[in-house]
Order: C-alpha cells, then sequence, then structure tokens
C-alpha cells in the first residue's frame, strides 16, 4: 500500500470521483469528460445512487462508474461513452480482495445508455471479493466501439464467485463481440490456484442487432459456469453463432440467431 503513491513523479491515476467506506450517497446530473482513469468508484460503501450522469471519456482505464465492495447501489439514467468499460463491477483484486471480502450486492442499473466501451455492463475483473445480485434492465447498448453489452471477466488468480445476475428488456443495436461474455481466460487465465464461478445468469428479452456472437462463454475444467438461461431473446446479425464451452446447465427458451430457433422452445 506505501508504495501506492499519486503525486509528481509518480505514474498512477487516481479514480476521479471515489467515496470510500461512506453510506447514503447520491451523485447526479454531473458530466466528466476526460477524467484519465476510473470516473466514479465508490468502494465499501452503502446506499448509493448515481443518476443522470453524462460521462464522456476515452483513454486507457476510463471506465464510468466502478462500485467496489458496495451494497444496495442504483445507476439509473446516465450515458457512458467510455474508453473501458461502461460499469465494471467490483469487489478488490487478488489478496486485498480476500482480506477484505466484502461482496458487491444488491445493484440495481436501469433505463442507462451506452455508446463505446469494452462492455455495457461488466462484472469484473477485480473480483476477489465476490458480487451477488446484479439487476439491469432497460438500457440500450449501441455502438461498433462497444465490444460486449454483459461481460463477465475472471481468473484463477483472482477467484470469487459471481451469481445471481440478471439482464431483461435491453436493447443492443450493435456489438462488435457478443451480447453475453463470461471470460474465465482473462489475463492470467487458469495460472492460478483459485477457483473462478459464474452461476444463475439470465437474460430475458434482450435483443441485438448486429455481433460476432450471441453468446460467448468459456470454461476451463476446474473453472465453473452454470444455472445459464437465456429466454425470449433475439440475436439477429450474428456473424459466428455461440461459444458454450464447458457451460453447465445452459437453458435456452425461445431463442432467435438470425431468425433460426435454437435450442430449446
Amino acid at each position: 500500500v506505501a508504495q501506492r503513491v499519486f503525486a509528481d513523479g509518480s505514474y498512477l491515476r487516481p479514480q476521479f470521483i471515489q467515496f470510500y467506506r461512506s453510506r447514503n450517497i447520491l451523485i447526479e446530473g454531473v458530466t466528466i469528460l476526460n477524467s484519465p482513469m476510473w470516473e466514479v468508484h465508490p468502494v465499501e460503501c452503502v446506499n448509493v445512487t448515481v443518476r443522470g450522469l453524462t460521462i464522456n471519456t476515452h483513454g486507457p482505464n476510463n471506465d464510468g462508474c466502478d462500485p467496489e465492495s458496495c451494497r444496495d447501489v442504483l445507476i439509473e439514467n446516465c450515458l457512458f461513452d467510455t474508453g473501458d468499460d461502461c460499469i465494471a463491477i467490483k469487489s478488490g483484486r487478488n489478496a486485498d480482495g480476500r482480506r477484505i471480502n466484502k461482496p458487491t450486492e444488491y445493484v440495481v442499473v436501469r433505463n442507462c445508455t451506452m455508446k463505446d466501451g469494452h462492455g455495457g455492463v461488466t462484472i469484473g475483473s477485480e473480483i476477489s471479493g465476490h458480487v451477488r445480485h446484479v439487476y439491469v434492465e432497460n438500457c440500450r447498448m449501441d455502438s461498433p466501439q462497444l465490444d460486449r453489452a454483459l461481460r463477465f471477466k475472471n481468473n484463477a488468480l483472482r477467484g470469487g464467485i459471481l451469481e445471481h445476475i440478471y439482464m431483461r428488456n435491453c436493447t443492443v443495436g450493435e456489438v462488435s463481440e457478443g451480447v453475453l461474455s463470461v471470460d474465465l481466460f482473462y489475463e492470467e487465465g487458469q495460472n492460478g490456484p483459485y477457483v473462478p464461478i459464474v452461476r444463475d445468469v439470465e437474460l430475458r428479452n434482450v435483443t441485438s442487432r448486429k455481433s460476432q456472437y450471441g453468446l460467448y462463454m468459456r470454461a476451463y475444467p476446474k473453472s465453473e459456469i452454470s444455472d445459464i438461461r437465456i429466454i425470449d431473446c433475439t440475436f439477429d446479425g450474428v456473424a459466428k453463432g455461440n461459444v458454450t464451452e464447458g457451460v453447465q446447465r445452459l437453458t435456452l427458451r425461445n431463442v432467435k440467431v438470425n431468425g433460426a430457433v435454437v435450442g430449446q422452445n
């Protein structure tokens, strides 16, 4: 910790708005342009409302809003146009996350617009303290420079349980990779002692117009991706179909890819 210096002669970029171990936070009606790091980063906070923000910033690591080890978070009516993830939900990295051991839980994201970015809503990658109960609804995501709509990223050095994540009534125009992405090969991948787990994820009434993949999910033998439900979803303009390697208990109900029904009816 003593080496984390934000001053002349160092190269660490500070998070722009960072409430720490605080309660009852409202950040509303703020416009952020070209901040050099994560824009809004509440840490170990309770009862956080982020409402009506416009975030336009395209540098490296320019996440829009990153609640970390927080509880009871509402993010609504925001516009994100970023150089990294629009929203990235986190809970600590590696030993730091396991030492503090505070999950991020009970997060609602609604009525937001995502333009450029690596992911519209991302879970990870600093996620060693777990995350649960995330609800995404009524969002619009659309840009050829937006890589994914809902993204999970984790590895065997981070570990953590990512569970009870629900996305409904969202409209995806164009994303460059996949609508749903679960990447457990992120950075160090399977080279570590901790087991990344992703389970109980549901997409319901999500539509997309153009992407490389509808679903892109890959588990390695010691990891877990399980209980994934895709219901009443339509993915059009899909160039490469779906990838679901190692996924356990995958349910597809009333799902169309390029006009054809896939999976179960």
